[in-house]
């Protein structure tokens, strides 16, 4: 595969190959240049003695259409780990444009061109590697990359690159050249295809397979631990840290673990985790460590939905299951002093303390009653949030206890007590004077 240099590694061996084919023929001096078509004709006849010229244009770069979907980007379980970069196909479209200053001169500069072209169908491995010989190389001073477009890896392609010639119409030319804002010259149009750029950053890949275990087995039912439902305690429909969940399935008796994975915060976290006799169900208990000593940073999980798979013991192999989607919530720990007193605006500042710990870029919002505010911007992790509400109206006398809520990421703090039939709330509350 070439690197990002290889679309200029396709036009520097163009550009020697045809000082080959104009240095052999016998029209005298000529010069190749690989130039917007507006700056080969300022260029023009500058340098002493010259009056031949032909000039490389690359005006076009579109996507392969047969190759451009070979690749497709792998990512690991976590869904932001690439295991896989997969190349880019370009097809490179060139304009190859004579100039000369007497007659005839830029129709025969163009046959010797086009004949090339024709004959030439394919740019051949030697000749990649020979366009970068030292000897071959123009002058740092023409060409501060000649000595890098040989590390392009343009000759080590899979695909060759293969000349196409192309048709363009009236219409197409006509506007080609007024948007180039340069006198139309003797031009053939041809595409070069395909270059092949890969990504030479380092990723991951997967160790060689040991040995192989295939084994039948005389049924359709799968051998392999598999999970079906996730119950957080209390009817909840999020887990809080320090809950522990019930997690069913089949086939868990040589469950060892689980892995909850944040990939919009980047976290995978392994947690212990235990089995029930019969192997149809597990369970383990999120993280609740205890906040640390500023500056260090926080531990805990935070607020968000996570994928849930466990990891089952299956020989000496450890297998992962089918992931499940589990939210963990926030909750208040030290709701807002009560009663609020908004001023004659309406306004009213509010604090708490919650857990887990809120994460910059998270989406975070309190909820008294029916009135919503955003968080205040916070540079770093917190776990005592400020709001400003500016759609309180003062009471007299004051309102009714109002339910407080948190919310994370679209996850709210726990403020309805589920065991009770029928429900009832049960969270933190505060008054509006």
């Amino acid at each position: 595969m070439s690197t990002a240099l290889g679309i200029s590694a396709v036009t520097a061996v163009l550009q020697y190959l045809f000082n080959q084919i104009y240095n052999a023929s016998d029209l005298g001096t000529v010069s190749i240049t690989a130039v917007a078509p507006d700056v080969a004709q300022a260029n023009l006849g500058t340098d002493s003695g010259t009056q031949l010229q032909v000039n490389l244009f690359l005006h076009q770069v579109t996507l392969n259409a047969a190759l451009r979907n070979i690749g497709l980007p792998v990512l690991a379980a976590d869904g932001s780990t690439q295991l896989k970069d997969p190349p880019v196909a370009l097809d490179l479209h060139y304009l190859l444009t004579a100039y000369a200053s007497y007659d005839t001169g830029a129709e025969a500069l163009l046959g010797y061109g086009v004949q090339f072209l024709i004959q030439n169908p394919v740019l051949t491995r030697a000749q990649i590697n020979a366009a970068f010989l030292p000897q071959n190389l123009p002058s740092s001073s023409k060409n501060p990359l000649a000595s890098n477009l040989g590390l392009a890896g343009l000759a080590q392609q899979i695909e060759m690159v293969k000349i196409i010639p192309a048709t363009l119409g009236r219409e197409e030319i006509a506007w080609l050249w007024t948007a180039l804002k340069a006198d139309y010259r003797p031009t053939f149009p041809f595409q070069a295809s395909v270059v092949l750029i890969q990504s030479q950053n380092p990723v991951q890949s997967a160790l060689p397979v040991l040995t192989r275990s295939v084994s039948a087995q005389a049924n359709m039912l799968s051998p392999f631990g598999a999970l079906t439902d996730v119950t957080p305690p209390g009817g909840q429909p999020a887990a809080s840290l320090g809950d522990t969940v019930t997690v069913q399935g089949a086939n868990l008796s040589g469950a060892v673990s689980v892995v909850l994975i944040n990939s919009q915060l980047g976290i995978q976290q392994t947690i212990p985790a235990s089995t029930t006799g019969s192997g149809s169900s597990l369970q383990f208990t999120v993280p609740n460590p205890p906040p640390p000593a500023p500056p260090a940073p926080p531990t805990d999980l935070p607020a968000g939905v996570y994928l849930l798979a466990a990891q089952v013991a299956n020989g000496p192999d450890i297998v992962s299951t089918n992931s499940l989607p589990l939210a963990i919530a926030p909750t208040i720990t030290i709701p807002p002093s009560s009663p609020i007193t908004p001023d004659a605006q309406g306004d009213a500042a509010v604090t708490i303390t919650c857990a887990p710990f809120l994460r910059p870029g998270q989406e975070v919002s309190l909820i008294i009653g029916g009135a919503s505010a955003p968080a205040s911007p916070f540079a770093g992790p917190t776990n005592t949030p400020s709001f400003t509400f500016s759609s309180l109206a003062a009471a007299s006398p004051p309102s009714p206890p109002l339910p407080v809520r948190l919310r994370v990421d679209g996850i709210d703090s726990p403020i309805i007590d589920m065991t009770k039939t029928p429900p009832v709330f049960s969270g933190p509350t505060v008054q509006i004077a």
